[in-house]
């Protein structure tokens, strides 16, 4: 005969891993891999862009910043990354967002760390840049 003691951590023990995979804290901490994400920042004026990535599987990164564009790699390992810029294409654009564009490429390259929090990855560095994971 099974004894209720046993009965109820057999429960409890379900309800844990029902817990954990419904979680979405639990969901949400990886490296948001196959996504697309925007700079959690303002428009610029006289400009509707406003940058984003598209990160593929595998850490492709296609870039859409206030003028330029382009593509480079994501390299990570747990809370570590690593951001290598390919070659951007020059856009015509006011001298200012290309200026722009330049340093948001230059912080994503010194970012040493990434975190993420819901549907906000930040990446870390000298400057601490924070995205908004698109999830429409």
């Amino acid at each position: 005969m099974i004894s209720f003691v046993r009965t109820a951590r057999a429960g409890a023990a379900s309800l844990l891993l029902v817990g954990a995979a419904f979680s979405p804290s639990l969901a949400d901490d990886g490296f948001p891999f196959g996504t697309e994400m925007q700079l959690d920042t303002g428009r610029q004026p006289g400009s509707k862009r406003i940058p984003n990535l598209e990160i593929g599987d595998a850490g492709e990164v296609v870039l859409e910043l206030w003028c330029k564009g382009g593509k480079g790699q994501f390299s990570v390992a747990g809370n570590t990354v690593i951001f290598v810029a390919g070659a951007m294409e020059n856009r015509p654009c006011p001298p200012d967002r290309a200026q722009a564009d330049d340093e948001l490429i230059a912080a994503l390259a010194e970012a040493g760390t990434w975190k993420r929090q819901g549907d906000f990855v930040s990446f870390v560095g000298a400057k601490t840049l924070r995205f908004r994971i698109n999830t429409n």
